[in-house]
């Protein structure tokens, strides 16, 4: 009867089956793909390419050999997984921007840092680099294990005998299947001295070993930004280390400032890095770049970026590190084979492991140099009883019938072995001279206290650790360099604040508000009554309207004409020369349409909490409104502004001022009368509040044209004409009163005058600079401005023409080592005088001149305060 064709089946879960497949397979690329051996650092392809490279002969003393000759060896005998893999693996090997120390010494084209592709194996050549060869000595000696290869013809090494740690020295990188490995490499010297100082101490702890080895050492260098990765990466095997690019800055011939990047991270494609920042720059996604340009050649990397005018170096550099791959990061994980298993290892694991490796290589090779040694005397023995029996011998031999019966003889005769006795039967005639007798027997001799040396290294722990250190040494004084990554131990986390100078700059915004910045040493000081540099260039129908000092880290707070505030930092405003237009505040800022930009400050911080609720704003309107509110009210920036103060219909505010809480405040309106008053008497109040009254203006088309805060002892009060006129005068003239009044006279304002247009708080020390509506700047001494009664007209400050007249007027503080130039009309210097100069040349320069220039002109006071008290309760309502 037949058999049942069911009774040969068996069935097998396919869960199981897959399970188990599954797990084979893993295995497999765990074990022998994808994973170094903690031991020698190589992956079985690696390890195989170095091997069939040794066993074609290709040395470091060797000429070179075609590239697919020696795939083609690999291949056929070790490594049956296609020639790509063995090449690409050799190429990788010789690339010195893959391998911090390179095993392979290439001749030919093997690609770029670039990413291009090497040329093909037809093409190149290779030979093994001396480095390697210390991976491979001792082979030969029985060092280490030997297993079939693929086809059971011939053996391969299981591990190398690894005179060094190449593990820590060139890292490793590879996926298996659940579990990854990506080691840094290190520097030799470094991690040799780590290696000696666990051999001294093998209690050592990692924080210990990491003032030896301090952190990985790339092959492209860069720099290590912050250690905290590094420390957990070495104390753990697991971390993340920040690398960024090494830059510098460096001014072009045509005076651009430019970005220098000469090294770049690990791993980093430099072509793909250098179009993925030139498409942020095209998004628009970084800006401040112009141009970008790689000049890299055989002497080194060079990567320029060009910048713009107005971009601030560090600022740019820090936004291309944020945003761009000249930083990125290097995960560690420390994962590596030991004993066939995969161990995630921290820096003493690694260490520890090598060590092991090294003393069972050193006890093999003993070994095996011990037998070899003890044979070789075995013969020299034999040799010496020969010669000390030379006639015996040599009749014995000579009636023996064949070789056969002679060496039997030799044994039985003299006690001999078959070795011996075959060594003698070979031993050549000139042997048996006397100096040839010597030789054996000083031989003899030194084999005999090598045999005593490497027994005592097999019988002593503490021999094999100094052949360790010595052959360590040996290394280090041969291959050891200096590092080429930098560690920046102390780096955090920087904001655009910590890479800029707070240097002094000057602020413009023009009426159709264009803003820029620029460097206060652009300026120069001019005398009294020059004709002036141009100062800004802009279109016949816009102005300077806002010209004031800042530092770069300052907040600017920027109050429009509809009552809206809006921040910025400084070194976010662009930066323009003297004479460009600078950028659109639109740009930077969301203001509305139909909105202007009516008063600028710039406040020290706005984080610092005693500074904030001890520091007041004090808002004023064209309609004489004022309004107090504390700092800390408007604190907390936010992109679209926030309202300031309300303003009511046909109002518009006018000027703001920071205080302390216990200043007079000036007000003063452009029928030349003014108000003082001190600000305790306007209550602080919300931030959206509109304020109460701060002076009267009865007078039909009145207004309020500026607002004084006084906060220095020495102050003066300073006021300027539309049509060229001012005068400083004492504070101590205008007396206090209630706020609310209509003022007294600040300035006779004639019609050869003008009517006023600016008010300021100036003392002696201090520099003016004033900017016209045709766009013309002067900068003068306050020295240089006569001092005069309150209701004078003062004097010239500056000649304009019929169509032009003075817009603004800001305070700027003085460098006393400053030095000064007077003008002609041509702006040719006429004169280079120091300020001190100045202030004693100021009395004759003002008689010399026409007496448009001199026209002090006494004059009683016009009536004070008249109503002030009538009105005060009316002005204590909000308005």
């Amino acid at each position: 009867m037949a058999e049942s064709p069911s009774e040969n089946i068996i069935p097998i879960n396919i869960e199981d089956e897959m399970r188990g497949a599954y797990i084979d397979y893993s295995m497999s690329v765990i074990i022998s793909r994808a994973l170094p051996d903690v031991r020698d650092g190589l992956k079985p392809v690696h390890r195989r390419v170095l091997y069939g490279m040794s066993d074609l002969g290709v040395n470091y003393n060797r000429s070179h050999k075609k590239s697919a000759r020696i795939v083609g060896e690999v291949l056929g005998k070790y490594h049956p997984h296609g020639d790509s893999s063995v090449y690409n693996t050799m190429v990788r090997m010789a690339q010195p921007w893959s391998l911090r120390y390179p095993l392979v010494d290439g001749q030919g084209n093997f690609g770029s840092v670039d990413g291009d592709n090497p040329a093909a194996m037809r093409y190149t050549e290779a030979r093994l680099k001396r480095l390697a060869d210390e991976l491979l000595n001792d082979l030969g000696k029985d060092t280490v294990d030997f297993q079939p290869n693929f086809d059971d013809s011939l053996t391969e090494p299981s591990v190398l005998p690894a005179k060094f740690p190449n593990l820590l020295v060139n890292g490793s990188s590879g996926i298996a299947v659940g579990m990854a490995t990506n080691m840094a490499p290190h520097n030799l010297t470094e991690v040799v001295n780590g290696v000696l100082a666990y051999i001294d101490n093998n209690d050592i702890t990692v924080p210990e070993l990491m003032e030896h080895v301090k952190a990985p050492d790339f092959p492209t260098g860069g720099i290590i930004y912050g250690y905290q990765g590094v420390r957990s990466a070495l104390e753990t095997g697991r971390g993340s280390i920040i690398i960024r690019s090494k830059a510098s800055f460096e001014v072009s011939k045509t005076g651009k400032e430019q970005i220098i990047i000469t090294e770049i991270p690990y791993m980093t494609n430099k072509a793909a890095m250098i179009e993925r920042i030139a498409g942020l720059i095209n998004d628009k996604k970084l800006d401040g770049i112009s141009d970008i340009r790689d000049e890299s050649d055989r002497d080194g990397m060079r990567i320029v970026f060009d910048l713009k005018k107005d971009a601030i170096p560090n600022i740019v550099l820090n936004h291309l590190y944020k945003y761009t791959p000249l930083q990125s990061s290097f995960g560690v994980n420390n994962v590596a084979l030991v004993k066939g298993r995969p161990m995630m290892l921290n820096l003493k694991d690694l260490i520890k492991h090598y060590v092991e490796h090294r003393i069972v290589v050193i006890t093999r090779r003993t070994e095996y140099e011990l037998r070899e040694a003890e044979k070789r005397a075995h013969i020299l023995e034999g040799l010496l009883i020969a010669l000390d029996n030379l006639d015996a011998v040599i009749t014995l031999i000579r009636n023996a019938r064949d070789p056969e019966t002679a060496k039997n003889g030799l044994m039985e005769q003299f006690q001999l072995s078959e070795i011996q006795s075959k060594a003698i039967l070979e031993l050549r005639l000139q042997r048996l001279t006397g100096l040839e007798r010597d030789k054996i027997v000083k031989e003899y001799e030194e084999i005999m206290i090598l045999i005593t040396d490497l027994r005592d290294i097999l019988a002593n722990e503490w021999r094999k650790f100094e052949i360790i250190k010595t052959e360590l040494g040996e290394i280090k004084e041969r291959y050891g360099d200096e590092r080429r990554t930098q560690i920046e131990f102390a780096a955090e986390e920087f904001s655009d604040e910590d890479m800029i100078p707070d240097d002094e700059m000057l602020i413009t915004i023009s009426h159709e508000g264009y803003i820029k910045r620029t460097p206060l040493a652009e300026y120069r000081t001019q005398t009294r009554g020059g004709v002036g540099s141009r100062g800004v260039k802009t279109k016949d129908s816009d102005f300077t309207e806002h010209l004031f000092s800042a530092t770069m880290l300052n907040y600017l707070l920027i109050f429009t004409e509809y009552g809206k505030l809006f921040w910025m930092k400084v070194y976010e405003v662009p930066e323009g020369s003297k004479i460009s237009k600078g950028r659109p505040i639109q740009n930077l800022i969301s203001l509305e349409n139909g909105d202007s930009i009516r008063s600028v400050i710039n406040v020290r911080t706005l984080t610092n909490e005693d500074y904030i609720n001890n520091n007041y704003l004090i808002m004023c309107t064209e309609q004489g409104t004022i309004k107090k509110t504390l700092l800390e009210a408007y604190s907390r920036p936010r992109t679209n502004g926030i309202i300031a103060i309300s303003i009511h219909e046909g109002d518009r505010l006018l000027d703001v001022a920071l205080t302390n809480g216990d200043n007079d405040i000036v007000i003063a309106s452009s029928a030349g009368r003014a108000v003082r008053f001190n600000e305790k008497g306007v209550r602080p109040m919300g931030r959206t509040a509109a304020g109460v009254r701060g002076i009267n203006l009865t007078d039909e088309g009145n207004k309020v044209i500026g607002m004084v805060c006084i906060n220095r002892e020495d102050a003066q009060l300073l006021v300027v004409s539309e049509n060229g006129f001012g005068k400083r005068s004492n504070i101590e003239s205008y007396r206090v009163t209630k706020r609310g009044g209509k003022g007294v006279s600040t300035m006779n304002a004639t019609e050869k005058v003008g009517k006023l247009v600016a008010i300021r708080e100036v003392t002696e020390q201090d520099d003016l600079m004033i900017i016209t509506r045709n766009g013309i700047a002067i900068r003068m001494s306050v020295l240089d401005i006569r001092q005069a009664g309150r209701n004078t007209q003062g004097v010239k400050l500056i000649r304009l023409n019929n169509s032009d007249e003075i817009t603004s007027v800001t305070r700027i503080l003085k460098d006393p080592d400053e030095k000064v130039e007077e003008l002609d009309e041509d702006g040719n210097v006429i004169v280079t005088k120091s300020p001190d100069i100045i202030a004693l040349a100021d009395e004759d320069l003002a008689d010399s001149n026409d007496s448009e220039l001199d026209a002090d002109i006494d004059a009683d006071d016009e009536e004070e305060e008249t109503d002030a008290d009538s009105e005060e309760d009316d002005a204590d309502e909000e308005v």
